[in-house]
């Protein structure tokens, strides 16, 4: 299993796992969360080619919609 930390909590994961299969496993919406990858803001465009390494740290955040 690969180490890795989400929101500061210490979890595991399969090798070889891409993050939207991640975010899926852990009861997240891919399409309505913003992800931090080791301190920068990963952009969409980059998630499908994203696998999980060792001592990863990701930052998920959920977006909220409304107001005005």
């Amino acid at each position: 299993a690969i180490h890795l930390h989400v929101n500061g909590e210490a979890k595991t994961c399969s090798p070889r796992t891409l993050l939207p299969d991640y975010l899926q496993t852990i009861g997240l919406n891919p399409r309505l969360v913003a992800v931090e990858y080791n301190g920068e803001i990963l952009h969409r465009q980059f998630w499908d080619s994203t696998y999980l390494q060792e001592g990863d740290r990701l930052e998920v955040v959920t977006i909220v919609g409304g107001g005005r």
